[in-house]
């Protein structure tokens, strides 16, 4: 799976901001990026903290880029930048209150061109992390929110990697018709960078018609809002997950569909059956979920589980760094 984001690393270098720089799972993670030669990480926090708990811990960060706020020679030029962007909305003392913490720090560099992406949330919450994201980045032109999506993949017998999207399981939680449009856009476009052609199934407790209710009418209207776009990708449902997923039930319930029996991309109608889905192929279908992966933002940031390890925080750099 990772094969097809170094390829994209290789010819095109990025650099990461990672904001809890004195963290040891942050410092561990940065020091194999480097020594793996897959992308330039910048470390945020005390310079001396970093460096000393590096050495403790047997850490080479040498080359590695560390950022303090509190000693930023461009910090004022930070502070006209982000007051600027949230005139009306923070005062100038709020501006360096924020810019001091290394979240908000982080996510100026981004915008200022001097980071291609953003990595946090080994101690920040997933709020801290998107907030300034939102208020700083934005969404991209043509979107109005932010989601997310989760890759699941396992290794098959013959070695290969079985890789499926599902979004959104962690950010959006009742998301309208539109906001459904957008998700599914999005996360056929992360399943495109992970190396999959996406077959897009839109799911719910129905299948093209079987069940009726709200929930059911929602995904229906959002795929037709998707068909009548013209996607790139293949799109179809509403599908129950055994139509969407097996050649023989789809045979029955779905004959003519272009989706059905082989979606590798699954659009939940809302974050409750989205978390609830991928915990359950996670833990019982034994799937590495990465994630989640946060689209719709003009610039590739994302957010880490607070109870993360290095080598996750090392497979997200990649990943994040890989989406711009």
């Amino acid at each position: 799976m990772f094969e097809s984001l170094l390829k994209i690393l290789k010819e095109n270098r990025r650099t990461l901001v990672l904001p809890e720089g004195e963290d040891p799972r942050i410092l561990e993670a940065a020091a194999r990026l480097k020594a793996d030669d897959v992308l330039d990480p910048i470390q945020l926090g005390d310079v001396k903290k970093v460096e000393e708990l590096a050495k403790k811990h047997g850490f080479n960060i040498k080359g590695i880029k560390i950022i303090d706020p509190h000693n930023y020679e461009h910090f004022d030029k930070m502070v006209e930048q982000l007051f600027a962007l949230r005139k009306g909305k923070m005062c100038k003392e709020d501006c360096i209150s924020n810019l001091y913490k290394t979240n908000y720090f982080g996510t100026m560099l981004v915008k200022m061109g001097l980071a291609d992406g953003l990595l946090g949330g080994a101690t920040y919450s997933t709020a801290d992390t998107v907030r300034p994201a939102l208020q700083i980045v934005k969404t991209k032109p043509g979107n109005n929110i932010v989601s997310s999506c989760f890759v699941m993949a396992r290794k098959r017998q013959d070695g290969s990697d079985e890789i499926y999207v599902m979004g959104d399981c962690a950010i959006c939680i009742n998301p309208s018709e539109d906001e459904l449009v957008e998700i599914a856009n999005e996360t056929a476009r992360t399943a495109k960078i992970f190396g999959l052609e996406p077959y897009v199934a839109m799911l719910s407790y129905s299948t093209l018609g079987s069940g009726k209710g709200d929930s059911v009418d929602l995904v229906k209207n959002a795929t037709a809002k998707i068909k009548a776009q013209n996607p790139w990708y293949h799109v179809d449902g509403e599908f129950q997950f055994d139509a969407a997923f097996s050649p023989t039930v789809a045979k029955t319930k779905a004959p003519n569909s272009p989706v059905a029996g082989k979606a590798n991309t699954f659009i939940f109608p809302m974050i409750e059956a989205g978390n609830i889905g991928y915990k359950i192929a996670q833990r019982l279908g034994g799937f590495e979920a990465y994630g989640p992966i946060l689209q719709g933002l003009n610039a590739p940031i994302n957010d880490l589980s607070r109870g993360c390890n290095a080598d996750e925080v090392y497979q997200m750099a990649i990943i994040t760094a890989a989406l711009k």
